[in-house]
C-alpha cells in the first residue's frame, strides 16, 4: 500500500502492517531509535522497547560522512529518467504515548540541487531502497487517473439514493475510463498519432485522457453530424468482437 504524509502514523502502522506493506513519507525529524537490547536475566521492572537514539534524518543529510548510493529511476514521473543518491538503514520509529514501530527508511537526496531531499518507509525491513523508491514513483499513475475520472467522467459527484447504485457507479466509471483508453489506442493504431489540444499558454507535447476522450466522442458523433442524409437512423455502434476484446483485456489486467 503506497500513500502519501497523511498516511504516515505508528497507529496505522500497527494496524495494517500484518496485512500489507505500507510505504510512506517520513519526516525528516523523526525520532528514530536502535532496536531494543536483550533483556539481562534477573532485571527488574519492564522490558525496553527502543535501544539508543540514532541520529535524526536531517542531521544524516547534513553529515559528510554518511555514505550515498547513486540510483537511476527509469519511471520517474512523466516517463522521465531521474538520477539520484539515497542512504538506508533500519531503525524504530517512536513517538510518545504509543509502541515503536519497525521500518526501514531510505532518505534520498538529488545530486543537482533540483529537488529537496525527502525520506520514505516501508514497513518491510527486507524490502530494498530501489524497491521502494519505485513503488512510490508508481503511485503517481493512480493518483493521475484518479484525479482524471474526477475531472471528466464525473466520479464522486453523483447524486443517488440507492445502496446498489452508490456501489456500482464509480466501478462502472472507472470501466468506462479504461474502454476510452483501450478505444483512442484502437484508433491511435488505424487512423494515427492523437494529437494534443494545446493553448497559447500550455505547449502540451503528448496527449492526455481528455485528448482521448475527444478523440472517442469525434468518432462517435463524426458520422451523425458529417452526414445529411443518413442511411438508417441507428446510432454508431461499437462492434460486440471489438468490446469483447476489450473486455478480455481488462479482465487480464485484473
Amino acid at each position: 500500500m503506497v500513500a502519501d504524509s497523511s498516511f504516515a502514523a505508528l497507529d496505522l502502522i500497527a494496524a495494517v502492517r500484518r496485512h500489507v506493506t505500507l510505504i510512506t513519507r517520513l519526516r525528516l525529524d523523526a525520532n528514530l531509535f536502535e532496536p531494543a537490547p536483550a533483556r539481562v536475566p534477573g532485571r527488574r521492572g519492564r522490558p525496553a522497547l527502543k535501544g539508543k537514539r540514532v541520529p535524526k534524518l536531517d542531521a544524516v543529510l547534513r553529515d559528510p560522512a554518511t555514505v550515498w548510493t547513486k540510483v537511476t529511476l527509469t519511471e520517474w514521473y512523466g516517463g522521465q529518467t531521474c538520477r539520484l543518491e539515497y542512504t538506508s538503514a533500519t531503525a524504530l520509529w517512536s513517538k510518545a504515548g504509543l509502541p515503536p514501530q519497525p521500518i526501514r527508511w531510505v532518505l534520498v537526496r538529488d545530486p543537482s540541487g533540483t529537488r529537496d531531499a525527502q525520506a520514505f518507509l516501508c514497513t518491510d525491513a527486507d524490502l530494498t531502497a530501489e524497491a521502494i523508491l519505485t513503488r512510490f514513483v508508481m503511485r503517481w499513475r493512480i493518483e493521475t487517473t484518479f484525479q482524471e475520472v474526477r475531472r471528466h467522467l464525473g466520479v464522486e459527484t453523483q447524486r443517488q439514493w440507492s445502496d446498489k447504485a452508490i456501489l456500482r457507479t464509480t466501478p462502472a466509471l472507472l470501466a468506462l475510463y479504461s474502454l476510452v483508453t483501450l478505444w483512442a489506442h484502437e484508433l491511435h493504431t488505424r487512423a494515427g498519432p492523437i494529437r494534443p489540444q494545446t493553448a497559447a499558454w500550455y505547449d502540451k507535447r503528448l496527449p492526455t485522457f481528455s485528448d482521448a476522450l475527444a478523440d472517442v466522442r469525434r468518432a462517435l458523433w463524426w458520422p451523425q453530424i458529417s452526414s445529411t442524409s443518413p442511411p438508417s437512423r441507428d446510432p454508431v455502434k461499437i462492434h460486440p468482437d471489438l468490446l469483447d476484446r476489450w473486455i478480455d483485456t481488462l479482465c487480464r489486467a485484473a
